[in-house]
């Protein structure tokens, strides 16, 4: 359900600004992409398990904003992150 500080790391080092740059919008929504295809799995076979879909629900809200505000703020680092990964079409 959770992803490991190893996972975390390397999605911050490929998509953040610098090695250890986990404030940029494009770390987190990368960080929390990760986290919301990890719950999507734990649904399969936990289908009655509201509180944590109450969470994902929170995480995809979150993750939204930062894409409307990466959107808003830098068009193109915005067009590259959704490319890389796989969010819109």
């Amino acid at each position: 359900m959770t992803i490991t500080q190893q996972k975390k790391t390397e999605l911050i080092k490929e998509h953040g600004r610098g090695a250890s740059d986990t404030g940029s919008p494009e770390a987190q929504i990368a960080v929390l992409s990760e986290r919301i295809n990890a719950l999507q799995g734990h649904f399969k076979s936990n289908h009655k398990d509201h509180a944590s879909r109450r969470g994902l629900l929170m995480l995809v809200g979150r993750r939204n904003r930062l894409l409307r505000y990466l959107a808003r703020t830098n068009r193109a680092s915005y067009l590259e992150l959704i490319k890389k990964l796989g969010l819109r079409k």
